[in-house]
């Protein structure tokens, strides 16, 4: 193997390393029962805004909007199923906003 080859196969997989470590190392909330990344939790927002149903949709469901957004992330989904899924999804958006009561913060006091 000329060492070219053996560049490119250690930056491919450096590239893969980088891919785990990024995905291991992303942070889950746990609420309810349920387990979501906070990514997926910092994406509602945006999926709420560039979602609008239509009004009969709308009328049909019980669900909040974003459950029938076909982009909404595969962790979030089981949270439709619940009847509470309006005021977990609040509670999952504020909490997304409060680094704190996610204990992601090193200075911040009462994590454990």
């Amino acid at each position: 193997m000329d060492s070219r080859a053996v560049l490119r196969l250690s930056l491919g997989a450096a590239v893969v390393l980088l891919v785990l470590l990024q995905s291991t190392q992303s942070v889950r909330i746990q609420y309810r029962g349920f387990q979501v990344q906070l990514e997926s939790v910092k994406n509602l927002s945006d999926l709420e805004q560039q979602w609008a149903p239509s009004p009969r949709l709308r009328a049909q469901s019980l669900l909040p909007a974003v459950c029938h957004h076909p982009a909404l992330p595969s962790d979030l989904q089981p949270v439709c199923a619940s009847q509470e899924a309006a005021s977990i999804f609040r509670a999952l958006k504020s909490m997304a906003t409060d680094e704190c009561e996610l204990c992601v913060n090193i200075a911040c006091t009462g994590c454990r």
